[in-house]
């Protein structure tokens, strides 16, 4: 898929906002790549190597960590069948988006669970957005509504 990619730590500007990356803070450093990120073709058969890519949701509505809040807890897990995590081969970050907004990025190293959780205020509406990198097979989107 098309996008904006930061040319020093590889963000993705899902909203087209080419100023200043939020996560490495660098100014005017991003170039148009075709191939930004792939998005899953849930109508297709998809085959192993999209299987261990393409971030799945939970959505909880009673959070775990604040409870009797209204907060929302969004669990993400890289894959239908669990990423690797391997010195060689693993996820190096999830990055969280809502309504093409940025919100979070997640560092990994290659002895963590492909995994993550955001924890959203009770208010907070829309598409949660996440996109995925893995040291190999490059950057994975997918997304959830939370209503």
């Amino acid at each position: 898929m098309k996008g904006l990619v930061c040319k020093v730590c590889g963000y993705v500007a899902l909203d087209g906002n080419k100023e200043r990356c939020p996560v490495c803070r660098s100014k005017n450093v991003f170039e148009e790549k075709e191939d930004a990120y792939k998005m899953p073709d849930f109508k297709a058969a998809s085959d192993e190597t999209e299987k261990k890519h393409i971030p799945s949701f939970m959505l909880m509505s009673e959070c775990s960590l604040i409870p009797d809040t209204g907060c929302v807890d969004v669990h993400v897990k890289i894959g239908e069948i669990l990423h690797p995590t391997l010195p060689e081969h693993h996820i190096t970050g999830i990055a969280f988006y809502i309504d093409n907004k940025f919100v979070e990025n997640i560092m990994l190293e290659s002895d963590i669970n492909p995994a993550a959780v955001i924890h959203l205020n009770g208010s907070t509406k829309g598409r949660v957005q996440v996109i995925e990198n893995c040291n190999i097979h490059g950057k994975w989107f997918n997304e959830v509504e939370v209503k």
